[in-house]
This record gives C-alpha cells, structure tokens and sequence, in this order.
C-alpha cells in the first residue's frame, strides 16, 4: 500500500501540536513508519512461504502456519500504524470545520482556529485517549498472538490433517524478535508521550 496519506495526515497534525505532540510525530513517522516501509515489510514478506514443516502432508504446512500466526504480524503493525495516526483526523477535521466557519460568516470567530482552546481542546484530549487506547490494545494483542512477544525457532503442530506431531522452523526469528521489541518499544514510548500530553494540556 502507498503510505503518503498516512505521511501527510501526520505533516497536517504537526501544525496543531503541543511540543511534546511533535515528538510523538516524529516517533511516529520516523521510528515506526519508515523502519516498517524500509525493513520490516521486506522481513515479512515471505513469511509463508519460508515456513517449513519436516512433513509433506498437503494441507498440514498451511494449517500450522495458521494455527501460530492467526494474524500476519506485518499486517497487524501496519493496522496499528493506521489506527493510531487516524484519531489526530478529529483536530484536523475540528480545525477546518473552523476555518470553513469563520469563511463561511466571513468574520474572526477565532483568536486563531488552529490554537488549542475551547472545543478543539476537547478534540484533542478524546484523540490522544484514543490513540493511547489503540496502543495498549494492540500491545495486549502481540503478546496475546506471540506468546509473550516470543518468536520461536521451533514450534510443534499436531493439528489436523497433520498425521502425528510435527516439527515447523520459522524463518528469520531471531531478526523478528528484535523488530517485534522494537515494535514493543515505540509503543510504550508512543503510550508515555501521549499520556504526558494528556497531563500537560489537563494541567495547562
């Protein structure tokens, strides 16, 4: 998929931010989107097809590969990616629904209709909670999916049609591991930037 919007929908925020909504754009952006489109889409591409079972049964690869990834990882991190970026739509869409306002009585109604005040400061403490919501929810689901944020070398699957227990390897672990902590990580530092956020404006 084309990640522009995504990019743009992100530049567009940055206008609208607090100091500390800018660095979690730039976290974004920078640590997640470009480390998925650079390296992470390209370790999971194959995924499938790298997954071998010491068994040629037909149908019993397919079934193990489903049975301990439910869920493409990459597919899961890209929809995390979309979920979380698209709450900052509501200052986007709040602050042209002013500008269009002020065009529309041809008047300031606003001491500026991107400033932080009012309504919009509304607006913008619901997408920070659900932004903050949509990571913790995901971060539940990858422990969830993998164990434990575990990617084995070996797992066992006696699914059927399997005729007895078998053996698959999963290719590249060890390098997925260490994108899947990466993941954990700009999580937990997106979670902590959001919620400073939260106590900033709330204070302020």
């Amino acid at each position: 998929m084309s990640w522009a919007f995504l990019r743009d929908l992100l530049s567009g925020v940055n206008k609208y931010s607090t100091g500390i909504g800018r660095i979690w754009v730039a976290v974004v952006f920078i640590f997640r989107l470009l480390v998925y489109v650079a390296a992470a889409e390209n370790i999971w591409k194959y995924e499938h097809d790298e997954f071998e079972c010491n068994i040629k049964q037909p149908g019993c690869e397919n079934v193990c590969f489903d049975h301990f990834f439910p869920v493409s990882h990459i597919r899961l991190w890209a929809l995390q990616l979309i979920l979380v970026s698209t709450p900052s739509l509501l200052v986007v869409f709040h602050v042209a629904y002013r500008e269009n306002r002020e065009k529309k009585h041809n008047q300031t109604l606003y001491k500026s209709p991107g400033e932080i005040d009012g309504g919009l400061l509304c607006t913008y403490l619901i997408s920070l909670v659900l932004k903050t919501g949509f990571e913790i929810v995901f971060l539940i689901l990858f422990y969830k999916l993998y164990n434990g944020f575990k990617i084995p070398h070996l797992v066992k699957c006696d699914v059927r049609p399997c005729p007895n227990t078998v053996d698959c390897y999963i290719s590249k672990p060890t390098e997925k591991m260490i994108f899947l902590y990466f993941l954990v990580a700009t999580s937990c530092l997106c979670i902590v930037l959001n919620l400073s956020e939260l106590s900033y404006l709330l204070c302020k």
